[in-house]
């Protein structure tokens, strides 16, 4: 089972809301950047859906978190079933970096880099609107990488609703009110 990520595993908040994460993971490049744009590694670790790698192009995402592990935790109230999101590519330079827009924010860039054996992962979600959705949002990236880096990693991830929730209540205590 995977540990609660170390403090540095935790999102920075820069300017205009935008959050970044990172990640160093197992594997090459390709292998990330796989588990990234293929609807079937995708869903394992964050949503299913597809994704034409075309810049402009559509993609669909639908989140099945209770999926994402044989004992996904207490779902809290408030989050249904599942959740599906309409986005575009807008910025695509395979295997390092790919942004898509993201409901009322500014958007997710993801970039990849070798590092020796690992790649780097990075997670920027520009604008997020308030607070509360922030902290949804830092939770969400956070819980969604660590099962990430399980996957690659072959070891099974911990409940995610229940990590979720924890890293919640972390990031309540981080991020200024």
């Amino acid at each position: 089972m995977t540990r609660v990520a170390a403090p540095d595993a935790y999102g920075a908040l820069g300017e205009d809301a935008t959050l970044t994460l990172q990640r160093l993971l197992p594997g090459s490049i390709d292998r990330v950047w796989a588990y990234l744009t293929q609807s079937e590694l995708r869903r394992k670790w964050l949503a299913a859906g597809t994704m034409e790698m075309r810049l402009g192009s559509k993609v669909e995402l639908v989140w099945r978190n209770r999926e994402l592990t044989d004992n996904p935790g207490n779902r809290p109230e408030g989050f249904g079933e599942e959740h599906r999101m309409d986005s575009q590519i807008t910025e695509l330079d395979p295997p390092h970096r790919l942004s898509i827009s993201w409901g009322s924010t500014g958007g997710v860039t993801f970039e990849l880099e070798p590092v020796g054996d690992m790649v780097r992962f990075t997670v920027t979600h520009r604008r997020i609107p308030d607070r509360s959705i922030m902290l949804n949002v830092s939770a969400g990236w956070h819980a969604h990488l660590d099962m990430l880096a399980a996957r690659l990693a072959g070891d099974e991830p911990e409940p995610f609703w229940d990590h979720w929730v924890s890293l919640k209540a972390e990031y309540d205590r981080r991020l200024p009110a």
